[in-house]
């Protein structure tokens, strides 16, 4: 090969790589929605609805999609289901549409969102990364996602046995409380709609600590959507 020919070779390979670059550059900054590839590491004590927001912003900008305001899908209760203090996970994510790091829509609009017609699936529900993340056949199994929220993504009311479905509002990672979790994988032990909910399965078990959320298929991970 002569000279003129291999400058021509690394030319077009450099080419290549640009383009590439540029196109996953691209797919994460239309990327609306994502599941986070690792919690903070304190089990379900994520730092209340402001530390889990940023993040989902600090994994978002990673990722190259910084230039949008995300928030964690979260719902937090209060003294009442009426006190205004009580945060709906709904209510945060903004109206929507929500597309994955591979440009696939989830959901048109929170109603969409929150039926039976959404497209949140293993295969769907990527991380930030563009990575599908471990259901409940592999291992480790991270399936169970923090959500705190009941099917409809609004917040439990603050009466037994619901008293705390949100490890004392994302605040606890001790032997105490629970968080209500959600299967991204759509796998659960029986086929039953509330076993496969993405949002709405089973509370944690044995507190909230990062051991307590494995010990039951989770890793502290949790829904991000981009709301502006």
């Amino acid at each position: 090969m002569n000279r003129s020919m291999q400058w021509t070779v690394l030319a077009a390979a450099g080419s290549m790589v640009l383009i590439g670059g540029a196109t996953a550059q691209s797919g994460a900054s239309e990327m609306t929605f994502f599941l986070t590839s690792v919690g903070p590491g304190r089990g379900a004590d994520l730092g209340g609805l402001e530390g889990a927001d940023r993040h989902c912003q600090s994994l978002a900008s990673a990722a190259g999609a910084g230039n949008r305001t995300w928030r964690a899908y979260l719902s937090t209760q209060a003294s009442a289901l009426n006190d205004p203090q009580a945060v709906h996970a709904r209510d945060r994510i903004g109206a929507g549409p929500w597309h994955n790091a591979k440009g696939v829509m989830i959901a048109r609009n929170v109603e969409d969102l929150h039926s039976a017609g959404n497209n949140l699936t293993k295969a769907t529900a990527l991380n930030e990364k563009g990575e599908v993340v471990n259901g409940r056949t592999d291992k480790p199994n991270r399936h169970d996602i923090l959500t705190g929220s009941r099917p409809d993504g609004t917040a439990f009311p603050p009466v037994p046995p619901y008293t705390d479905m949100t490890c004392g509002n994302w605040t606890r990672s001790g032997a105490d409380g629970a968080a209500m979790t959600g299967h991204h994988d759509r796998g659960g032990l029986v086929d039953h709609a509330w076993a496969t909910s993405w949002n709405s399965s089973h509370p944690s078990l044995g507190g909230c600590s990062q051991q307590a959320l494995r010990s039951t298929g989770g890793d502290g991970l949790f829904y991000c959507f981009a709301a502006k």
